[in-house]
């Protein structure tokens, strides 16, 4: 065994290779998944002595890990519950930080071969999620039985969706709960009856729908100027959370997160960047 190890950094020290000095490890929300994983391949490659760790699981998921000390770096697209901030006060004496990194239109997506349905306004949505509108008439659509996608319950989009949308409302036994929204968005996008919700970034191969606050409203669609604006109705913070005051390098990360350079991936990958 030791001849293995001695020969593994004799070929580092030989090839140029070095090992990182440390490991942040970044763990929760899906919708961040992407974005989170981008800003590590970018980072590290400046930082070679930094390793960064991407992984999903959900905004729940994620603020357990946190909890249970196994992250460095929550991602969470909802905020802590306050159960949640009383439960790492207890556990750590710190009541943790919150860091916005980005902003998301959340997404209404159909398949591209429902040409009728191009707009609801938030009240139908609702009835939709909650069993209360079942056929695709109901809301102009063809005569034919809506099939519903959702996230699963540890998630911070599903969290975010029960209470902005449904009014915190139950969802519908008949939503197919699904493990990411890229599972989501590859479900819509194979059924022409479907619908599903997810982060803007994701919406690939699919048809966005433009929501409207009221009946009365204008619709608007999930991009760039309109949820800048605040005029599309389903926007929310995308965060980090950790522990503590971040320190060292972890401080270093989530600064260059929240960097010009940072901040333009969050818009190459699909998202809004946060106004510093």
């Amino acid at each position: 065994m030791k001849k293995i190890i001695l020969a593994a950094i004799t070929f580092i020290t030989l090839f140029g290779f070095s090992l990182p000095e440390e490991t942040i490890t970044v763990k929760g929300s899906d919708t961040l998944v992407i974005l989170s994983q981008r800003w590590a391949e970018v980072f590290m490659k400046s930082n070679p002595g930094i390793a960064v760790q991407v992984t999903g699981g959900g905004s729940g998921t994620g603020i357990a890990a946190l909890l249970n000390g196994s992250t460095d770096i929550c991602n969470a697209s909802r905020p802590m519950k306050q159960s949640e901030i009383e439960k790492l006060k207890d556990k750590y004496g710190s009541t943790g930080v919150e860091i916005k990194v980005a902003i998301d239109g959340l997404s209404v997506y159909v398949n591209k071969a429902n040409k009728k349905v191009n707009d609801l306004t938030l009240v139908q949505i609702k009835g939709i999620y909650t069993g209360e509108i079942k056929n695709w008439k109901e809301v102009g659509g063809s005569d034919a039985k809506i099939i519903m996608y959702g996230r699963e319950n540890s998630s911070g989009t599903y969290v975010y969706f029960k209470e902005h949308v449904l009014e915190n409302k139950d969802f519908s036994s008949d939503v197919q709960s699904l493990p990411g929204t890229a599972a989501v968005v590859n479900a819509v996008s194979k059924d022409k009856n479907a619908i599903g919700f997810g982060g803007a970034a994701y919406a690939k191969g699919i048809k966005d729908i433009a929501v409207k606050k009221d009946p009365d409203s204008k619709a608007f669609l999930p991009n760039k100027k309109n949820i800048e604006s605040g005029e599309y109705p389903i926007s929310r913070f995308l965060y980090m959370y950790t522990r503590k005051k971040p320190e060292g390098n972890i401080k270093k990360f989530v600064d260059w997160a929240l960097s010009k350079e940072g901040q333009r991936i969050v818009a190459e990958v699909g998202y809004f960047p946060v106004k510093r």
